[in-house]
């Protein structure tokens, strides 16, 4: 039987991507992220890589492409081949910017696998409120300084949300360049408020001089389990940074099936648990979560963060 040329280089291009699938993975996975070294999402990276590496059996590095908040590290990907060998550290500093060129979707992506689910929490200089309600009702007749170090993103918009779910006084918005140099200020007296995660003040929780006041979400935190959530509360503001792994479209399917149930695999260990309870303050139980539940918070987050983007006057 004879077959045409472009038949026959069809038939030979899909021998080649199952062949390169059935070897995957057959060289280094390089795992990139939006953040400079240090920062929470480069720690999960390093987390996931150490937990999943060995399972792999192949070397796995961590790429920082810091830069626009997101923008960077989502054209590193796009300029790389859709093989499996880029792993995304999505984030939902990546929903902000899909979000803010009118995208509802995190459109291009193939979600693997969530690593963290780590809420939003409204802290201040210990002692300065008595409980949660003290803070909200001191903020009914007039506005206090919330210091964030994102801005149009999910720090200030968290903010705002929660302003307008509580009734309020909307915050005065203080950016700042970093988790530590807003520490510094809220213990200084500079700013009333951080809007930070648990594991960025843990150490200075921990030393008596941050307390957190509300977690914005449904469920108590493990490691702050008497600090109310805003569903406590009865206010309608459920903010997380999420951070988990995606691929580019174009990906062969066997390659994600590969990526997906072995970043499940390692990220279900006991080693990755130690990092989410010791160096974020998080449950295992409530982060990690399988391609399913982080495709559809994937796209959620990009969709409610336009809504929000648009709500706050930043995109039309």
């Amino acid at each position: 039987m004879k077959i045409s040329i472009l038949a026959a280089g069809l038939v030979a291009l899909g021998l080649t991507t199952q062949g390169q699938a059935a070897e995957f993975p057959s060289k280094t996975i390089e795992v990139v992220t939006h953040s400079g070294a240090g920062g929470g999402t480069d720690l999960t990276a390093r987390a996931m890589v150490r937990a999943v590496e060995p399972i792999m059996g192949t070397d796995m590095i961590v790429v920082n492409r810091p830069g626009g908040a997101g923008v960077v590290s989502l054209k590193y990907l796009a300029d790389r081949p859709s093989d499996g060998y880029t792993l995304l550290t999505w984030t939902t500093g990546h929903a902000v910017q899909q979000a803010k060129n009118g995208a509802t979707t995190a459109e291009g992506l193939i979600p693997i696998a969530r690593a963290t689910n780590d809420p939003q929490v409204l802290m201040t200089a210990c002692g300065k409120f008595e409980d949660a309600q003290a803070f909200i009702d001191a903020q009914k007749e007039k506005p206090l300084r919330y210091g964030v170090t994102h801005v149009a993103n999910i720090d200030d918009v968290s903010a705002f949300m929660f302003g307008r779910a509580a009734g309020i006084q909307q915050p005065q918005i203080v950016p700042f360049e970093g988790g530590g140099d807003l520490e510094t200020n809220l213990i200084g007296g500079n700013v009333d408020v951080a809007v930070l995660n648990y594991g960025e003040a843990a150490a200075q929780i921990d030393a008596g001089k941050i307390c957190p006041m509300i977690v914005m979400a449904d469920t108590r935190l493990a490691s702050a389990p008497d600090v109310e959530t805003t569903a406590d509360l009865g206010i309608d503001a459920d903010y997380s940074t999420v951070r988990g792994f995606a691929v580019a479209e174009g990906t062969p399917p066997e390659v994600v099936e590969k990526l997906r149930a072995t970043l499940m695999e390692g990220m279900q260990g006991d080693q990755f648990g130690k990092f989410l309870t010791s160096a974020m303050g998080l449950s295992p139980e409530t982060s990690v979560a399988d391609y399913k539940v982080w495709g559809e918070q994937m796209n959620a987050a990009v969709k409610n963060m336009n809504a929000a983007l648009v709500e706050l006057g930043y995109i039309e």
